[in-house]
């Protein structure tokens, strides 16, 4: 049986009652009660999730996964599809727009080869999960056998349990790959129930002659393989990515953990809807970092019932709004453990009259 099939049982109910008494701890703090929004919410999601009341502070990962995709073959990005390998390069130098943020925010940062065309081995830092040179091209028949669909996404839960058992407690989820955008579109449409021209965007930036085209090939690649709604691994093998997959198996992984999930923007979304596809009880654990400016973001994040944390108009992917709210659930921690109530710092409360 396939690794990540192992973990679908074992994911957890959230824990109300915990999420409860953490609300309770908070309306002692002095402030009125709620009147630090969704901190408030955040802090006790993250103890229903938890299971605890008051939760100590998130320890914080994040698997960035790169893939390349053949899809590419059919001009829907402005950058060439040997772009993949060299920002895997700069993510194990250690000089991308992530690790700057996860620095910032001490974040650990596992970078995943899982399947970009240019070889990548002996780059300190870099995990080898390679499913192959990259997807083939979906506009012309499936991405990838459902066996690979299949091993990609143990991948990610296998790596998601490791990281748990070394004190990960809050699971950031990136990407990389060019052409990731036009998988991601694909996906939308089947698995959201929206046209190529709702999921479509601009991606890394085409233009309007671009989009028409990625538009295009996105409707192709759905009349050539006939993606079955009901059946999301078939999905996923058909129109998906093998980073996709293995974010979305990582994302199934963590939550068998009662590590949270923390998406990204466009794809990981995808990689979080996938997952709540083939197992529903995953959804509670997936948290909306931000709202991309990604045209078919907003319809995934409306599938899986989330409400963004931070709209900043990003659009680069590799996790950087995943870390970004990630500072948001510390935050919620920090005033959880170390505001005063009002017994303890003496302030009067309001009157229950």
């Amino acid at each position: 049986m396939p690794a990540y099939r192992d973990v679908l049982a074992r994911i957890p109910e959230p824990d109300a009652e915990a999420g409860s008494q953490c609300q309770g701890l908070l309306d002692m703090k002095t402030k009125p009660q709620g009147s630090l929004g969704r901190l408030e919410e955040l802090a006790c999601q993250w103890a229903t999730l938890r299971g605890e009341p008051a939760p100590a502070m998130p320890r914080k990962g994040l698997v960035v996964m790169a893939a390349d995709h053949g899809v590419t073959e059919e001009g829907v990005s402005a950058y060439p599809a040997e772009v993949t390998a060299q920002m895997v390069a700069n993510f194990a130098r250690g000089g991308a727009a992530i690790n700057v943020l996860a620095r910032q925010h001490g974040v650990r940062v596992e970078v995943v080869d899982m399947g970009v065309r240019v070889p990548v081995e002996g780059l300190e830092g870099v995990r080898m999960h390679s499913q192959g040179p990259g997807t083939a091209n979906l506009a012309r028949g499936p991405a990838m056998s459902r066996k690979t669909a299949e091993e990609a996404l143990s991948v990610g839960a296998l790596l998601a349990l490791e990281l748990a058992d070394s004190g990960v407690t809050l699971l950031g989820l990136g990407d990389m790959g060019i052409g990731n955008t036009t998988a991601s579109a694909a996906l939308t449409c089947v698995l959201a129930g929206v046209s190529p021209d709702m999921a479509t965007g601009r991606g890394t930036g085409v233009d309007d002659a671009g989009l028409t085209r990625k538009v295009e090939v996105v409707r192709r690649a759905l009349t050539v393989n006939k993606p079955d709604a009901a059946d999301p691994l078939d999905v996923l093998a058909k129109v998906g990515g093998f980073e996709i997959a293995g974010l979305a198996g990582a994302a199934l992984g963590a939550a068998s953990r009662r590590v949270p999930v923390m998406l990204d923007g466009f794809i990981s979304s995808v990689a979080g809807l996938v997952a709540a596809r083939l197992c529903p009880k995953v959804m509670p654990f997936l948290l909306a970092s931000h709202m991309s400016r990604e045209a078919g973001h907003r319809r995934v994040l409306e599938a899986l019932r989330l409400r963004p944390l931070l709209d900043l108009g990003l659009r680069l992917g590799e996790g950087t709004g995943a870390v970004l709210a990630m500072g948001l659930m510390d935050s919620s921690m920090h005033i959880l453990h170390e505001m005063a109530t009002f017994a303890s710092a003496g302030v009067a409360e309001k009157s229950r009259r």
